[in-house]
């Protein structure tokens, strides 16, 4: 069943549409709700060192296979004073009575306190990971801690366990997004009804996507930081998707179709555009169950289902509902918003691309040199694990981090975990060299006596460095470690050293994903190309498409790294400090960006080849097809801007990063690309846009979208043939058959 008969049968049976609709966002929400399963940001990272060192601590010191959580306090005085003591015990006896609490060392009898007496913490150890303690128990922590207010003393609770809690879930900050939506819509459509159809049906989709997420949940790792970019994302796409289709329904309404042809014209056409813009977005989310990376993984499904659904959702639900609203889908304007048929072309957007169009070389190279700066800082990119220390200031865990460095050195927040499987039971002493080695080894700040588990056979070392966590020099100093430091003193003794720890386990991530992240873009960018080759039967075409949408891509690498590493106006996205981009960043910015910027792609070339089509002139068709999409393409590429930017005002740096990274390509893509890049290399390639090998037509399945009707004289231009050998119908190479005489529309 192609579009078009789906549109109709939606818009003839459009109560059971909306029916069936309304059962699924009720039904599937209430099952999600009751039997969804909770969000975990287990990090695990197979056939790694770090995933090794913690598979031995759990089976063999489970005491500390558990992550650490650290309340830090300063006082105005002493920090032993027995005014502060006492009740700083009594909060470290509660926090111990909490579940999954093993133990609060106290800093009162250790070396919990700085050398001036003012600053000291307590270790809370859980006998979980950091990403795996339940939020419940940290929001119980948390509370503790607010709770204990304290003359001339300042508390705060940090530690990775502390920031994962923290992380917010979908929902919390879509509000200005949306606020931006309805404002962009309003000007797009001018009218209050057509603005309220993109909201219902994304509302609708990310509803059932949340519910069936929730479900997800109960066989998969779902962390919440996916459960964001499936909001982020889908919210996106959806309002875009049936912005899209809207637009064409009133094109159709304004030719004077009957509202049902006119249904089942937008479903022929943005409809189709729909479907494959949506499919190459879920295309390349899926290419990250590639990594191996299971944390990844709930990248690639979280997003991919919102994605699916809002694809079905503009292809079924939002159909039906125009049935119901027909022509009056104009209604309830807006005094100074009122414009003409919505399909009438943009004279200025003509205008522009006439202009580019001119000149193609000087704009090409122009827009070229403007994505190469702004992709020049990717150049520079250093993968890790920025850690509280980049977080907001006002956050607790930021707070945590800024006093231990205060009192204790950069390198006390994340110290290295060294786990030593022993030889035999208290061998303790074939490790002595190696302790001995490190208290002088350069980048060691302290090094811990071994704490031995049970069975005397598992020796835990903690090794604090002298450099923040996010500086290269941990980096450096735990290459050092594994590399040369570590086997030359154990080598021969019988004891296996691992290095673990929250920094080895992002710079483990970090060499599986740059391992395997060549072979994943190149498989993506395979697949695009050749279903694109399939819509557009043309090679340069999605050739070109592809290359654009690597150097968007490029271009939001490069400010990422800007802001983010390099710290370069940082603090318009609320940060105060750069620090390495997050291992799993790249990889989830690439596949949902290549997705989104190939979105617009998609339905610019789509109106494009209606255009060639129809009259067969290449330059007219690009300069038609900017035309037609000028003002709903700005439209959706403002609103998933304002959208994404809005996620750049929470407090948690990754969501910062990746909101921050798609406003850009997005911007980009919308602007330098279709404005400007898109008009003059088309021009310049002329004809052989249309390119397609006569072997190459035949092998490729046809998918195409369909154009609208051609006008009185038009004509449908002939496959475009580059071959030097004369073709059968004896018209010299190069040059198009004479075509018959077009067919009215009737």
């Amino acid at each position: 069943m192609g579009l078009e008969a789906v549109g109709r049968w939606c818009y003839r049976r459009r109560r059971t549409v909306v029916g069936l609709w309304l059962v699924a966002v009720v039904g599937v929400g209430v099952v999600g709700a009751t039997r969804g399963g909770a969000l975990s940001n287990n990090l695990v990272l197979p056939n790694t060192e770090s995933q090794r060192a913690f598979d031995v601590l759990r089976a063999r010191f489970p005491e500390l296979a558990g992550d650490t959580a650290i309340i830090a306090f300063r006082s105005s005085g002493a920090a032993t004073d027995p005014a502060v003591r006492a009740p700083m015990e009594r909060l470290f006896a509660d926090v111990g009575g909490l579940p999954h609490v093993v133990t609060v060392v106290s800093p009162y009898g250790g070396a919990g306190v700085s050398r001036d007496g003012h600053i000291a913490y307590a270790t809370i150890q859980f006998n979980a990971r950091a990403t795996e303690v339940p939020k419940s128990v940290m929001f119980a922590i948390r509370d503790k801690v607010d709770a204990a207010h304290l003359p001339g003393v300042q508390v705060a609770l940090g530690g990775e366990s502390v920031r994962f809690a923290e992380t917010k879930g979908p929902g919390e900050r879509e509000g200005v997004g949306l606020v931006a939506a309805v404002v962009i819509l309003l000007i797009a459509f001018g009218s209050a009804v057509a603005m309220g159809l993109p909201l219902l049906t994304a509302g609708c989709g990310i509803g059932v996507s949340f519910a069936l997420l929730a479900l997800v949940a109960n066989v998969m790792d779902i962390n919440s930081f996916s459960s964001q970019v499936a909001s982020m994302v889908g919210l996106g796409v959806g309002i875009d998707y049936a912005l899209f289709i809207v637009t064409r329904f009133r094109e159709g309404l304004a030719r004077d179709m009957d509202v049902e042809e006119a249904v089942v014209r937008a479903m022929g056409t943005a409809g189709r555009s729909v479907v494959l813009a949506g499919v190459t977005v879920v295309v390349a989310l899926m290419a990250m169950l590639l990594t191996g990376v299971p944390f990844i993984y709930g990248f690639a499904v979280g997003p991919s289902i919102a994605v699916l659904v809002m694809v079905v959702a503009s292809v079924t639900l939002l159909p039906a509902v125009l049935g119901f609203i027909g022509r009056k889908i104009d209604s309830l304007r807006l005094p100074g918003l009122r414009r003409g048929a919505s399909g009438r072309e943009s004279k200025a957007a003509e205008r522009w691309s006439r202009g580019v169009q001119r000149r193609p070389w000087v704009v090409a190279l122009c827009a070229l040199l403007v994505l190469g700066a702004l992709a020049t800082p990717l150049f520079s990119i250093r993968l890790g694990w920025a850690g509280s220390g980049a977080n907001p200031t006002a956050t607790s865990p930021r707070r945590a981090y800024d006093l231990l460095a205060q009192g204790f050195g950069p390198g006390f927040n994340e110290p290295l975990l060294l786990v030593a499987s022993l030889p035999g039971p208290g061998q303790v002493g074939v490790i002595a060299p190696l302790l001995s080695r490190l208290a002088g080894a350069p980048g060691v700040a302290i090094v811990t006596p071994p704490r031995l588990n049970a069975a005397g056979d598992v020796a835990a070392v903690a090794v604090f460095p002298s450099f923040a966590p996010q500086a290269k020099g941990t980096d450096e100093l735990i290459r050092t470690l594994r590399a040369s430091v570590i086997p030359s003193k154990t080598n021969g003794t019988g004891a296996t050293v691992y290095v673990a720890g929250i920094s080895p386990l992002f710079y483990d991530m970090a060499r599986v994903i740059s391992v395997r992240l060549p072979f994943i873009i190149a498989g993506v960018l395979a697949l695009s190309f050749l279903l694109l080759m399939a819509v557009f039967r043309s090679v340069l075409v999605p050739l070109k498409a592809v290359v654009m949408n690597l150097l968007s891509i490029g271009a939001a690498y490069g400010v990422v790294v800007a802001v983010f590493q390099w710290g370069w106006l940082g603090s318009l996205a609320g940060i105060d400090r750069g620090g390495p981009i997050e291992s799993f960043v790249p990889i989830i910015l690439f596949a949902i960006l290549f997705g989104l910027s190939m979105d617009y792609e998609v339905f610019l070339l789509s109106r494009i080849r209606e255009e060639y089509q129809r009259t067969g002139d290449n330059s007219s068709a690009v300069a038609g097809g900017l035309a037609s999409t000028a003002r709903v393409i700005t439209a959706a590429a403002a609103i998933m801007v304002t959208l994404f930017l809005s996620f750049v005002l929470g407090d948690e740096r990754i969501i910062k990063m990746i909101g921050l990274g798609l406003a850009v390509a997005v911007l980009v893509d919308a602007t330098l690309v279709r404005m400007l890049l898109v008009p003059a290399t088309m021009e310049l390639l002329g004809r052989a846009n249309w390119w397609l090998p006569r072997w190459l037509d035949r092998v490729i399945p046809t998918l195409r979208i369909k154009a609208e009707p051609a006008s009185v004289g038009s004509v449908v231009p002939a496959p475009l043939s580059l071959s030097t050998t004369p073709r059968p119908d004896g018209v010299p190479p190069g040059r198009r058959a004479e075509q018959p005489p077009a067919r009215r529309i009737r």
